[in-house]
């Protein structure tokens, strides 16, 4: 069985010369995706927004002076045609910024079977189809390519009433992680970063309100969410990124090659003793002889 752990601290492509290059945003209308096009764009690289919502995506598009493309990234297919497109029109790839994605906090006994399927089919099945439609590209571009992807805190521990929102996250981690490994086991010329925001002052969590009518239904609960109200009684206002902060340290934090991008290091307390703990539970088996040496 193959043990190995992704290596970080480098990138195969050179993030210090973008000038030139091309980079493609998904979720590029707004929040996040945009201020990183915002930043990739002061870099001198040539934009590509793709977006579902059409007039936000035109409105982007014009500001920063833009190609743009409407997508939904649960559609393989779709994306596919469109990594062809973008090569057809535009060129070779560079960076591709996997970050759209949608928020639903509640309790688990909350959760409806449409709400689990909403999360992954955007969050981890929207991903996936993203980078296996540009990696080819990516992988093939002679200068080197990156890929970006917008994880989150919520990659790395759990909190109450996020269950179905981190388990896509969760996934998505490991989605990248393995990405890494594949392609440093290649040998290829493309890096991968996974960019773990906490809080962000975005419209993320209007996304449930304009959940498709396919995705709607009854509440599996009524009354006051206890797990939901406890999550936001330990979130401050001071807790919160802008966009553009985000942006500027997912750009750094890709220049320096890191694989885990974290925006708040201050709340990353959970991680640290969710590894202690696995640690821990490793050495008591160990030492009381649980499995066989």
């Amino acid at each position: 069985m193959l043990l190995e752990t992704p290596r970080t601290g480098s990138t195969p492509m050179d993030m210090t010369r973008l000038a030139g290059k091309t980079a493609v945003v998904t979720g590029g209308a707004a929040g996040i995706g945009l201020a990183l096009a915002k930043r990739l764009k002061a870099e001198g690289m040539r934009i590509v927004l793709v977006d579902k919502d059409q007039a936000a995506l035109d409105q982007a598009a014009a500001e920063l002076g833009a190609t743009a493309f409407a997508a939904d990234i649960r559609d393989a297919d779709g994306m596919r045609t469109l990594a062809r497109r973008v090569a057809d029109e535009i060129g070779p790839v560079h960076l591709l910024c996997a970050n759209a994605g949608v928020a639903y906090m509640a309790g688990i006994d909350r959760l409806t079977p449409l709400d689990w399927r909403w999360l992954f089919e955007v969050n981890m099945f929207g991903a996936v189809n993203t980078v296996t439609a540009f990696l080819p590209a990516l992988k093939a571009n002679p200068d080197g390519g990156h890929v970006l992807i917008t994880a989150s805190l919520s990659s790395l521990y759990a909190t109450r009433a996020q269950a179905a929102y981190a388990a896509t996250k969760y996934a998505l981690a490991a989605f990248g992680e393995t990405l890494a490994l594949e392609l440093d086991g290649e040998g290829a010329k493309a890096g991968v970063s996974l960019l773990c925001p906490g809080p962000v002052r975005t419209d993320l969590g209007t996304s449930y309100a304009k959940r498709e009518a396919e995705y709607v239904a009854p509440a599996a609960a009524e009354g006051a969410d206890v797990h939901l109200q406890a999550f936001w009684d330990e979130v401050n206002p001071e807790d919160y990124r802008t966009p553009e902060q985000v942006a500027e340290a997912a750009f750094r934090g890709m220049r320096r090659g890191e694989l885990w991008i974290i925006t708040h290091p201050e709340m990353m307390g959970p991680a640290e003793g969710r590894a202690r703990a696995l640690s821990e539970a490793a050495r008591r088996a160990a030492a009381d002889g649980d499995v066989p040496a």
